[in-house]
């Protein structure tokens, strides 16, 4: 961006200084998603486990669909698109399926190890 008043290639420093505060929030906002995530996900590995122990399926298609179907409500509720909220669910579920599996493999396999 150039003002008249500053030259070809120039920034203005007062846009310079919107672009930092900006930047500085979104850096905020991408470490909070970050711990939240983290935060998830210790919750639903405990589900992995839980599941496991009791011989559940890693998937579970009805809670599957139930959450998609209310993040697409928060998404529009929130003027964010409902498909990228779907979208990014669904790859959250997946990554989650994919915990809950290895989890259930390795319950098996140390199941079998111990001779349980």
């Amino acid at each position: 961006m150039t003002t008249s008043n500053t030259g070809i290639g120039e920034v203005d420093p007062a846009v310079r200084a919107e672009l930092a505060r900006l930047r500085e929030s979104i850096d905020n906002i991408d470490a909070a998603v970050v711990h939240m995530l983290a935060e998830r996900f210790k919750c639903t590995q405990q589900v992995g486990h839980l599941k496991a122990e009791h011989r559940l399926p890693p998937a579970d298609p009805t809670r599957e669909a139930q959450q998609i179907a209310r993040l697409r409500n928060l998404a529009e509720n929130a003027n964010l698109d409902p498909a990228f909220a779907e979208k990014l669910l669904g790859f959250i579920i997946a990554e989650v399926i994919r915990h809950h599996e290895r989890i259930a493999d390795d319950a098996v396999n140390g199941a079998s190890a111990t001779g349980e």
